[in-house]
């Protein structure tokens, strides 16, 4: 059976109690902007819903680094995901996939 690539679902905000909707096992996943398409993050990872779970912006200032933590407001951002059977596979699957894009790119230029 051949894998496809999830839906677009928009990335969760933990100040409205939402949460990520993705497969516990290993596979690549994708994360854009959600107004303009700008690719966000892309990986393999063993753990997909884990993976896509620690994705956040960078701390505002140094005193969220020492306990006084405000939510970090990541930009509107859509992800999807890849599943497959092994790590080993999403590494094979996201270098063919990044191989494609480099490919299609010099084409384009």
């Amino acid at each position: 059976m051949i894998a496809n690539w999830s839906e677009w679902k928009r990335y969760p905000r933990a100040s409205r109690d939402e949460n990520i909707e993705a497969p516990i096992s290993p596979g690549i996943y994708e994360v854009r902007h959600a107004a303009s398409g700008a690719l966000f993050a892309f990986d393999a990872a063993d753990n997909l819903a884990q993976a896509l779970a620690k994705i956040s912006a960078p701390p505002k200032s140094l005193t969220s680094w020492f306990g006084r933590r405000e939510a970090a407001m990541l930009p509107d951002l859509e992800y999807r995901t890849f599943s497959t059977t092994t790590r080993a596979n999403a590494r094979i699957a996201a270098a063919r996939m990044i191989d494609r894009r480099e490919t299609y790119m010099r084409g384009a230029a």
